[in-house]
């Protein structure tokens, strides 16, 4: 066994740099000329989006840290201070790139295909005047101009709002001496505007929001001088704060802190990469930022909003090809789908098979006079959705309907709200799990008389009960009858909705009691195994691998020669190749099509190969502060489905998989000589119905 330190920093990364990293990596993916140019486009925004999340969650909690003067460190030994400073460095770099690639390759690409973005010097007087016609009726009457005076302070900017700096010469028609202005683009209006095909000379053209208010912008100042315009906006600390001691209404307290978050504490500042230096300045200073703080951008300040265009946009070709998700066979054969639970456990493997089973589980449940109750977790689902509808119906018909909804799934909150009030509408019991603890478990279970006795189904699953992220998620999702699996779901709902100590479940590991325990047991059982000469393996997939002692116990299994394969798509805070500690780990990260959200567990154990589905990742929260499932895959032919396209096709992809390396980099794999293997297009051609 190694005598290196395992708790040393120098075996850590830190998790946000590591987070950056997954950025960086989405938006490779619209550089990729082999992905269709449309979903290059959507690449690019959502590598936005995330950044933005980074800011609103990640910056504004380390920021927070900092200003407490914390000398405490992560695993990694940086300081919240340290840390801020080089996710600055990395995000200022991601930045420039994000708009590198909008300007120089994706913008004359889409020109080639006749889908146009157009700038303000590329507006025709036939253009220019329809323009003007949208400004004057359909966008100055929404506009409010504040000039700042002392009786005009400077007005609050939500959260990620398109705003306007302007400078002016002159007096106006009271004489005073204003100098800066804010204009406000209302969420309301469209940050994408197209024009009518009269102008567009068959293309598809389009000019920006901001390009239309800026060429204007003189109309809102009449008599005056306007010597400036700058676009700019701000990110605000998004994280909502419950006081878990003083709350006694969850629901009112989540509600308050939504309607506050729009005026968080600021942690980024956009702006025009034209804006004089003393507007920024000022900009800084009214938000009480620093200069790192500052994201000078050349072009729109919020990319996602270039989504808007996807739905207007009729060109196949540039989009990937459509697909059916899949029916598994067995589901084929009947619409009892009950009845073919009975006759053995079934797996779904989402997006390829489709997540429709599910609902229809839940409609027959619903309409069925022998089903008793229905009882559900619900995370990230959609008040509006079919599951939704069909719970709806369970409680209107009389069904005993339990729901536990999680009020606090981030940036779902109002939803979830809108989701929990319409149940209970309906008659539903709905609660909110326990207080402190995340409900992050996705399980449903179904009580039916049969006969004399009452017959439970269970379905336990991966990612959400979403219908539409389900098309765009890997997931896994497990239907049974099992008695013993169904006891521990009937023993998790009953710690969700009533009061008691935790019951000891005989097959399904649980956080925050179980999970820890038994993962760092089932990765000591591999190393006694190596230990004595056998072989020992363990792979493992999942979102984000950071939780310390975790990572330790890996450490000691790399050393005693277990043989560990991570797929990590996205912060890992374990260095893998390091001689002496982890030369027998490796770690890749799939970035594709889909969103890679499955998290699988599998462990040798001496050839009785164990396999476990789980909603939770390897990190502090979710194996401590959340409650969570972790489920074992024990059917035989199941088990071999779940290893072979849950895990092994994707340690053979060759096209969209990272390695990580012992620096901290990624570097992508290449065919090379060898033929071209996609896990996700592998399964795609599998698994989905045939078009």
């Amino acid at each position: 066994m190694s005598k290196a330190d395992f708790k040393s920093p120098e075996y850590y990364f830190n998790r946000e740099l590591s987070l950056l990293k997954f950025h960086e990596r989405v938006l490779a993916q619209a550089k990729d000329e082999n992905t269709p140019l449309l979903e290059r486009l959507r690449f690019l925004c959502i590598s936005s989006t995330n950044l933005d999340e980074f800011f609103e969650i990640r910056v504004a909690g380390m920021k927070h840290k900092a200003a407490l003067a914390s000398l405490q460190t992560e695993a990694d030994g940086l300081t919240p201070q340290q840390c801020l400073e080089q996710i600055s460095v990395e995000a200022h770099k991601l930045v420039a790139e994000q708009y590198q690639v909008l300007n120089e390759e994706l913008i004359p690409a889409l020109n080639r295909e006749k889908v146009r973005f157009l700038p303000r010097q590329k507006w025709d007087q036939k253009k220019s005047s329809w323009i003007k016609r949208i400004f004057t009726n359909e966008i100055r009457p929404v506009l409010s101009p504040l000039g700042l005076d002392p009786a005009h302070p400077f007005p609050r900017v939500s959260n990620k709002s398109l705003n306007f700096i302007i400078s002016l010469d002159g007096k106006d028609a009271f004489g005073r001496d204003t100098r800066i202005a804010i204009v406000q683009a209302p969420r309301s209006l469209s940050r994408l505007i197209q024009l009518p095909e009269s102008l567009s000379y068959r293309t598809t053209s389009f000019v920006f929001l901001s390009s239309v208010i800026h060429a204007h912008i003189d109309d809102l100042f009449p008599g005056m001088k306007v010597t400036g315009c700058y676009q700019f906006r701000v990110t605000r600390d998004s994280d909502l704060f419950v006081d878990n001691e003083e709350i006694d209404d969850l629901m009112g307290a989540i509600k308050g802190e939504i309607s506050a978050r729009r005026l968080g504490d600021t942690t980024r500042l956009e702006v025009a990469d034209n804006c004089p230096e003393e507007i920024s300045d000022f900009l800084l200073q009214e938000f009480k930022l620093g200069t790192d703080d500052l994201y000078q951008v050349n072009g729109p300040v919020n990319l996602n909003r270039l989504v808007e265009s996807f739905r207007l946009i009729d060109n196949p070709e540039l989009f990937y090809k459509p697909f059916n998700s899949s029916l598994p066979r067995r589901l084929q054969k009947t619409t009892d789908i009950m009845e073919v639970i009975r006759n053995g456990d079934i797996l779904l493997h989402h997006p390829f098979e489709t997540f429709a089973p599910v609902v229809e589980l839940i409609r027959q449940a619903a309409h069925d006079p022998d089903v008793k109750a229905i009882k559900q977790t619900l995370y990230r689902t959609g008040a509006d959705s079919p599951l939704v509808n069909a719970l709806v119906e369970a409680a209107r018909r009389g069904k005993e309907v339990t729901i536990v909804v999680e009020l606090r799934a981030r940036f779902d909150e109002e939803e979830n709200i809108k989701l929990a009030s319409r149940l209970q509408e309906a008659g539903a019991h709905v609660v909110y799990g326990v207080v402190g603890y995340k409900t992050h478990a996705k399980m449903l279970l179904i009580v039916r008389r049969e006969g004399r006795k009452y017959r439970r189904y269970v379905h336990l699953g991966t990612g959400n009960y979403h219908t539409e992220t389900s098309r765009v998620y890997t997931d896994m999702g497990l239907l049974s009858c099992d008695a013993v699996l169904a006891e521990d779901v009937h023993r998790l709902f009953i710690q969700l909705t009533g009061l008691g100590r935790a019951t000891r479940l005989k097959k399904i590991l649980q956080s925050p009691f179980t999970l820890h325990k038994s993962l760092l047991q089932m990765i000591q059982n591999e190393i006694d195994i190596a230990e004595q000469g056998r072989p020992a393996r363990i792979i493992a997939k999942m979102n984000s691998l950071v939780e310390p002692s975790v990572i330790e116990m890996l450490y000691r299994a790399s050393c005693a020669g277990v043989t560990i394969d991570l797929i990590v798509r996205g912060a890992c805070c374990l260095r893998p190749g390091v001689a002496g500690v982890s030369e027998n780990i490796t770690v890749r990260s799939i970035v594709g099509r889909f969103l890679e959200h499955t998290r699988i567990y599998y462990f040798y154990d001496d050839g009785n190969e164990k396999v476990f589905g789980a909603s939770a990742d390897w990190m502090q929260r979710n194996l401590f502060k959340r409650v969570e499932t972790c489920f074992p895959i024990e059917e035989t032919s199941l088990k071999k489905h779940v290893i072979n396209d849950g895990l092994m096709v994707y340690l053979s992809d060759n096209t969209q998989a990272w390695l990580l390396q012992e620096s901290g980099s990624y570097k992508k794999l290449k065919p090379g000589s060898q033929k071209p293997r996609c896990a996700q297009a592998i399964l795609l051609e599998q698994l989905s119905a045939k078009i």
